[in-house]
């Protein structure tokens, strides 16, 4: 099945199966994240660096791509916009007062 395929069929979906969908990847990659610090605290660093590097990829290249395609789905779930809006707002505020407190560069003459 093409991947433009999959993605209309995963766009059909109602909010409770999309999240569904989301958990399924999501329990199967932070897990693993575990795992792997446990191997590598047994001195299995490389295995351990390893599983750590393909968790956060297989994390960063399904997860967040798949929460993208589900995402308007979810806003759907009034508990899951709450949420968000909470979850948005808290990030934008960390952000403003992180920008308030960094002294900016000072600019150099003739850039």
């Amino acid at each position: 099945m093409p991947i433009a395929g999959l993605r209309h069929r995963i766009e059909r979906l109602g909010p409770y199966p999309s999240l569904v969908l989301l958990a399924i990847p999501t329990s199967l990659v932070e897990p693993l994240k575990l795992v792997a610090v446990a191997v590598a605290g047994e001195g299995h660093w490389l295995t351990g660096v390893a599983m750590i590097m393909a968790a956060y990829a297989g994390s960063l290249l399904v997860v967040e791509r798949l929460f993208r395609i589900v995402k308007p789905k979810l806003l759907m779930l009034p508990w899951f916009a709450a949420l968000w809006r909470y979850f948005t707002s808290l990030r934008d505020s960390i952000s403003r007062w992180f920008r308030r407190r960094t002294p900016s560069a000072p600019r150099r003459p003739g850039l």
